[in-house]
């Protein structure tokens, strides 16, 4: 194993601005979605990343350019399947959607190609995160059970696997047992997993998961401090208080820091501090998954642990 982190994102998002530039518009095109916005952040934080997708249409050869400019390394599988794209208009500050086409679903040949590339760069690398996408259409990708086999295979051959999903997808990693679960409060109510949003309700909720073999368990709360449980430890992780600008890409951002550390060989408070760090300083930025790793280090000393309850 190495510090090497890998990252399954199966179809990542070709994402268009316009921003207002003196008065004139300015388009910017970047790479988005949430499996390069974590795998961006793992970058900047100092574990070399391997991104595992599928690239199709127009919107993927267009994601092929963008994704080279990156200091990441990209399997990709070429598929006919299209790229999902989502454009969007800023020049007044706020963000108002002007189209959003979803990605298509990956043939049978395609998913087995690219399901055997994340299976490979997960046992080569000390970890591996399973990302969905920014909509819940990721779940027409790939087949909701392809989270469960990729899991299960990698927990299997050594792999720590830490998960950011949600609905069914999550069900199903859960099944295979990751080492990581990273989740918002929002999504354990939506699923059922909550009957509310204290910190007792959500802690029964990941003293559940606990239960059914997995090591830790991240629940992040919006503005409120992260509730972290494992073995008989409950915790609440609180960033430094920042004035947001973009409060989205935050757990992805939080996500990426707690993968780092442990690719580094961090124990467990300090991967949960550099993930608090990471999801802080990227709501103070307009791209998301993005931030310098010194920075993020810096915010690791204003991180403060409490004992929940």
């Amino acid at each position: 194993m190495t510090e090497r982190v890998s990252v399954f994102a199966p179809s990542p998002q070709l994402t268009v601005t316009v921003e207002d530039l003196d008065g004139q518009p300015d388009v910017h095109l970047h790479a988005g979605g949430q499996g390069f916005w974590q795998a961006r952040m793992i970058t900047a934080l100092g574990s070399p990343v391997t991104l595992c997708c599928a690239l199709g249409g127009e919107t993927g050869r267009v994601l092929r350019h963008l994704l080279a400019e990156h200091d990441i390394e990209v399997r990709a599988r070429d598929v006919t399947a299209r790229n999902g794209a989502y454009v969007h208009d800023r020049q007044d500050g706020d963000r108002n959607q002007v189209v959003e086409q979803r990605p298509d679903p990956l043939t049978r040949h395609e998913l087995d190609d690219l399901y055997e590339l994340a299976v490979v760069a997960g046992m080569d690398s000390g970890v591996a995160v399973l990302s969905g996408s920014v909509d819940e259409s990721a779940a027409e990708v790939v087949p909701v059970s392809v989270y469960e086999r990729l899991t299960t295979d990698l927990v299997r051959n050594g792999c720590r696997v830490v998960v950011d999903l949600a609905g069914d997808r999550l069900s199903a990693a859960l099944a295979g047992t990751p080492t990581v679960v990273k989740v918002s409060h929002e999504e354990l109510l939506e699923d059922g997993r909550a009957d509310d949003d204290s910190v007792a309700g959500l802690t029964k909720a990941a003293r559940a998961m606990i239960d059914d073999g997995v090591e830790v368990v991240v629940v992040s709360r919006a503005a409120d401090p992260t509730l972290a449980v494992y073995e008989d430890t409950e915790l609440l992780v609180a960033g430094p208080s920042l004035a947001p600008v973009d409060t989205r890409g935050g757990g992805d951002s939080m996500t990426a820091g707690i993968a780092a550390a442990f690719a580094q060989g961090k124990d467990i408070e300090a991967a949960l501090r550099l993930g608090a760090a990471a999801g802080a300083l990227n709501v103070t930025r307009h791209g998301l998954g993005s931030g310098s790793g010194d920075a993020v280090r810096t915010l690791v000393e204003r991180v403060e642990i409490t004992q929940a309850g």
